[in-house]
């Protein structure tokens, strides 16, 4: 069996055995989710299956091998640290974005935090791990219970109430100011305009604004319109759902499962940085880091290509000043130059 059947397998059994053990036996378990955790079973195993896929692509497992020869060479403790500020800049600030514009970067954290915001308090609910009940003694305060702890008592007209009730809305808000964002730049930037495609650029920000817009109705649908529509905001809110939780191993917004590799990036890119240069067979000149030369010849081999001269030097053993000097005098030969 495939290695990434049995990853699919693996993360699938993790989410239903989460779901029984989290949600007291299924005791805590609402049936009227059970679409929504069917659903989330199913992207768990296509999510594992294209995950382990891509990891075991030889530039990525290459990376992943330095990654952990790195952690074991400068220690955990050092390099956990260091990952962690990179995590914070990366992931949680998204500096990455930042140096390309400042729209991008707005665009970015909105619909990075706004997701991410919506996920942290969706699973939690529909698996049953976090459940509101009213206190026994007082019919005006919820109690939060998380795997079954009480967490904290408060009124519904409290301002925990307030946060709580509410946290679902602003990450929607949130996600359609950056679809509006992204939308806004992929309309006016001619670059991107000329090379975006429906099914891989367009369609997941259909999807996400389908989702928000979906919610808020449900919630505009309770306490403006006296519950008038909500039957079908509450279907279609469920398809939009379900559908973007399928999509999301196939499309563009698996690259929110593959960004914590930026970490391990700005770890390799440290070590590169402090470490040997290699130098040009050509002119001597210092170009790259060694490790990354010596990384870049092992993937290249394990994907059956040998860029190498007639005396047996490799290519990558060549700057890139001297490759565009050696293009135009190979070009020269060719003319009779």
């Amino acid at each position: 069996m495939k290695v990434e059947i049995v990853g699919g397998l693996v993360a699938a059994s993790l989410v239903v055995a989460a779901i029984a053990i989290g949600s007291g036996g299924l005791r805590h378990f609402d049936p009227a989710l059970t679409h929504y955790a069917f659903a989330s079973v199913i992207a768990a195993f296509a999510v594992a299956y294209r995950y382990g896929g891509w990891l075991g692509r030889p530039p990525t497992r290459r990376l992943l091998r330095r990654v952990l020869e790195l952690a074991l060479e400068r220690g955990f403790a050092r390099q956990g640290a260091h990952a962690a500020g990179l995590a914070a800049a990366r992931l949680g600030a998204q500096s990455f974005i930042a140096r390309r514009s400042r729209l991008r970067w707005v665009t970015h954290f909105c619909l990075s935090w706004g997701s991410m915001l919506a996920f942290a308090i969706t699973f939690p609910l529909v698996f049953g791990w976090v459940h509101f009940e009213t206190a026994p003694t007082e019919a005006e305060t919820y109690r939060a219970v998380l795997f079954g702890i009480v967490l904290d008592d408060f009124s519904v007209h409290s301002w925990k109430a307030f946060a709580a009730f509410n946290a679902l809305n602003l990450s929607a808000i949130l996600v359609l100011v950056g679809v509006a964002l992204a939308l806004y730049r992929r309309l006016r930037e001619a670059g991107d305009f000329a090379v975006q495609q429906l099914a891989v650029d367009i369609l997941p920000l259909v999807l996400l604004f389908a989702v928000s817009a979906t919610g808020l109705l449900l919630t505009i649908s309770s306490r403006a319109l006296g519950g008038g529509g909500y039957p079908f905001f509450a279907v279609t809110h469920a398809a939009t759902v379900i559908a973007l939780l399928l999509y999301l191993p196939f499309g563009k917004l698996f690259h929110a499962v593959q960004r914590p590799a930026h970490v391990g990036i700005g770890l390799y890119k440290r070590a590169a940085a402090s470490g040997a240069a290699a130098r040009c067979v050509r002119c001597g000149a210092a170009f790259a880091s060694a490790m990354q030369v010596a990384d870049l010849k092992h993937v290249l081999g394990a994907l059956a290509i040998e860029p190498r001269f007639a005396d047996g030097l490799h290519y990558q053993d060549v700057c890139p000043g001297c490759r565009r000097r050696l293009l135009a005098l190979n070009q020269g030969r060719l003319v009779g130059r």
